[in-house]
């Protein structure tokens, strides 16, 4: 479902801009390359993710769902604002502000980290380790 899920995303970017050479060469070698991707690319989907939630585990504060919201930036055609929240009184809300605090106490010296994770599904979807899962 994620490759299914990249390409179809791959494609709307491709579409948004059809003379960026360099994305369309991309689209070019992996036709060539994976039987997988010209299937997937075969079968002109698109995908574009406006709303949703997403599930996040933080190595500090454990599981957030949050709600977001992506937001075209009119003046920077192809940048999208993301914009995350926890749905007020929710365990995820309580956990958010659990993390504020407690990075509000960290140490200036101490570097967050992330690590970045499949995308989540259409439907589900600060310091310390941070990963999203389907």
């Amino acid at each position: 479902m994620f490759a299914d899920v990249t390409v179809a995303i791959l494609r709307t970017e491709a579409a948004r801009d059809p003379h960026h050479t360099e994305l369309h060469d991309l689209i070019g070698e992996l036709s060539t390359r994976s039987e997988e991707f010209r299937t997937r690319w075969g079968a002109h989907e698109v995908r574009h993710h406006g709303s949703g939630f997403k599930t996040f585990r933080h190595d500090v504060v454990g599981e957030l769902t949050l709600a977001y919201e992506g937001l075209a930036m009119e003046s920077e055609p192809g940048l999208t604002l993301t914009i995350y929240a926890a749905e007020p009184g929710s365990a995820s809300a309580e956990r958010l502000r659990l993390l504020a605090s407690w990075a509000a106490s960290a140490p200036a010296t101490a570097t967050p980290t992330a690590t970045p994770s499949a995308p989540a599904g259409e439907a589900r979807g600060a310091a310390g380790s941070l990963s999203s899962e389907p």
